[in-house]
C-alpha cells in the first residue's frame, strides 16, 4: 500500500468532520435565540449539542491528530510507519464508528457520559481503533532508526497509555450496574476533564512540539524543559476532574486535592509555553509569522495560556460558586478544544497536506485569511461566553431571579455568540476549500500550463 494512505485518509476525513461539528454548534447557538428553530424531535437542543460535542472531539480533533502523527512519527523516528495497512483499517473502522454514534444520537439512543454519549457498539468500536492506533504508534518506535526519542514521541507514548485509562474509566467502568450515584458522577468528571487534559492536550503538544521547530527552522529552545513538562503533567493532570463537583455531594478533602493539583498545572504549563515562545524568540524574524502555520502555532499557544490560568482560576471555591455550570465553562472548554487544540491541528494539517499531495499549498493568502478571520471572530466569541457566564452566576445566587430573567438577561450575549459563531463558520469554508484544493484541485498555474499545451496541440493540427 502507498506510503501515508492512512494519513491522507485521516486528515481528509477530519476536515469534513471539522465542518459539521461547527454546524451542529452554530445551530446550537441559535437556538439560544430563535427557540424555534428546528422544532423536530431529531434536531432538539440535547441532541444537537451532543452532535456538536461528539462530532468534535471524535470526528474532527482526534482523528486530525492521529492523521498528523501518523505522518510525523515516521519523520521523526526515520523509519516507515508500521503498518500502512492497519492504519487504513483503523481509519474506515474508525469513521463508521463515529457515523454511527452520531446517527445512534440523533434517534436518541446515547449515553449519560458528558463528551462520552456515543453508545454501543460504537463506543467500543472506538475503543478498537484505539488498540489499532497504539500498535501502529508502539510498532514504529519499535523499528525507529534512532537511539533518543524527541518529545512529541513522549507526548504521543504518553496519550495513548493515558487515553486508554481514560476512556475505558468513562465510557464503560462508569456505566457497570454497580456503579451509581456520587461514585459515577466522580468517574464521568474523571473522564470529562482528562478527555481534554490527557487526550488531547498531550497529543496537540506532541503536534506543537514538532511543528514549531520544523516551520521556523529553529531547534526547540530546551528538550530539558520539554520532559519536565512532560513528567509533571503525567503525575498532576489526573488528579483535576473533581474541581467540577466543588460544593457537590462529594467528600471535602477530595475537593481540595482537586484544587491542590489544578493549580500545580501551572508548572507545565510554564514548562511548554516558555519553550513555544522560546523557539519563536530564537527564530529568524522572517519566518517567525511567514504564512498561516506559524501564526496559528502562535495564536494556538496564548490561547493554551489562557485556558491554562483560566482552570485553576475557576478552581477556587468562592470563584466556582458563581462559574460553576454557567457559559463561563463552556467558554473555557471551546479556548481550549477550539483556541488551543484546534489551532494546532490546522497548522498541523497546512503542513502536511502539501506533502501528503506532493506540492506546495493551494494558497497561503487564503490561509491567512481565514487564520485573521477566525482568530478576530473567536476573542469576541471566547469573551462573550465568559462575560456572560458570570452574569449567569450571579443571577442564579439570587432567589428572586426566575430562568426566564436570567436568559432575557443574557440575548445580546446570545446574539454575539451566534454572529461571531458565524463568521468563525464562514472562516472554516476557506480552510476546507485550501486543503481540498490542494489535495484535488488544479492550481491558477497548472491552468495556464494546460491552456497553453492545448492551444500549441491546436496550433500544430
Amino acid at each position: 500500500m502507498k506510503q501515508d494512505t492512512a494519513a491522507k485518509t485521516m486528515v481528509i476525513a477530519s476536515c469534513v468532520y471539522f465542518g459539521m461539528a461547527l454546524t451542529m454548534g452554530l445551530l446550537t447557538a441559535l437556538k439560544f435565540v430563535v427557540p424555534t428553530v428546528g422544532e423536530i424531535e431529531y434536531l432538539s437542543m440535547p441532541r444537537v449539542r451532543m452532535m456538536h460535542t461528539n462530532l468534535n472531539l471524535f470526528g474532527w480533533l482526534l482523528q486530525a491528530n492521529m492523521g498528523i502523527l501518523f505522518w510525523v512519527l515516521p519523520r521523526i523516528l526515520h523509519t516507515r510507519l508500521f503498518s500502512e495497512k492497519l492504519g487504513v483499517a483503523m481509519g474506515v473502522l474508525y469513521n463508521i464508528a463515529v457515523v454511527g454514534g452520531i446517527v445512534s444520537i440523533v434517534l436518541g439512543n446515547a449515553k449519560n457520559v458528558e463528551y462520552g454519549e456515543i453508545p454501543p457498539p460504537f463506543d467500543y468500536l472506538i475503543a478498537t481503533c484505539w488498540v489499532m492506533f497504539a500498535i501502529n504508534v508502539f510498532g514504529t518506535v519499535m523499528i525507529r532508526k534512532v537511539k533518543y526519542l524527541y518529545v512529541t514521541v513522549w507526548y504521543t507514548l504518553g496519550a495513548v497509555i493515558w487515553t486508554t485509562f481514560v476512556y475505558i474509566t468513562g465510557n464503560m467502568f462508569s456505566q457497570m450496574p454497580m456503579v451509581a450515584g456520587v461514585n459515577q458522577a466522580n468517574l464521568i468528571w474523571f473522564y470529562v476533564h482528562n478527555a481534554v487534559g490527557l487526550i488531547f492536550t498531550p497529543l496537540g503538544v506532541a503536534i506543537a512540539y514538532y511543528m514549531i521547530p520544523k516551520q521556523l527552522d529553529t531547534p526547540i529552545y530546551s528538550h530539558k524543559l520539554s520532559m519536565v513538562g512532560f513528567w509533571v503533567i503525567s503525575f498532576v493532570y489526573v488528579w483535576t476532574g473533581a474541581h467540577h463537583m466543588i460544593h457537590g455531594p462529594q467528600p471535602h478533602w477530595l475537593q481540595t486535592v482537586s484544587i491542590i493539583f489544578s493549580f500545580s498545572l501551572i508548572i507545565p504549563v510554564m514548562a511548554v509555553i516558555t519553550n513555544f515562545f522560546g523557539t519563536f524568540a530564537t527564530a529568524p524574524r522572517g519566518t517567525r509569522m511567514k504564512g498561516p502555520i506559524p501564526k496559528l502555532l502562535m495564536m494556538g499557544t496564548v490561547y493554551y495560556i489562557f485556558t491554562c490560568l483560566q482552570g485553576p482560576f475557576q478552581a477556587i471555591r468562592s470563584v466556582n460558586e458563581i462559574t460553576s455550570k454557567t457559559d463561563w465553562v463552556v467558554g473555557h472548554a471551546h479556548m481550549a478544544l477550539f483556541g488551543a487544540f484546534s489551532y494546532f491541528a490546522m497548522a498541523g494539517i497546512y503542513y502536511v497536506a502539501p506533502k501528503l499531495a506532493g506540492r506546495k499549498l493551494y494558497s497561503e493568502k487564503m490561509g491567512d485569511t481565514q487564520f485573521w478571520l477566525m482568530t478576530l471572530a473567536s476573542v469576541p466569541f471566547f469573551a462573550v461566553l465568559w462575560i456572560g457566564g458570570v452574569i449567569q452566576g450571579f443571577a442564579w445566587l439570587n432567589p428572586e431571579n426566575t430562568f426566564v430573567d436570567t436568559l432575557a438577561a443574557l440575548k445580546h450575549a446570545h446574539w454575539m455568540r451566534f454572529s461571531t459563531g458565524g463568521l468563525i463558520f464562514i472562516a472554516y469554508f476557506l480552510f476546507l476549500y485550501n486543503i481540498l484544493q490542494t489535495f484535488f484541485g488544479k492550481y491558477p498555474e497548472e491552468a495556464e500550463e494546460q491552456e497553453a499545451a492545448e492551444a500549441e496541440t491546436a496550433a500544430v493540427q
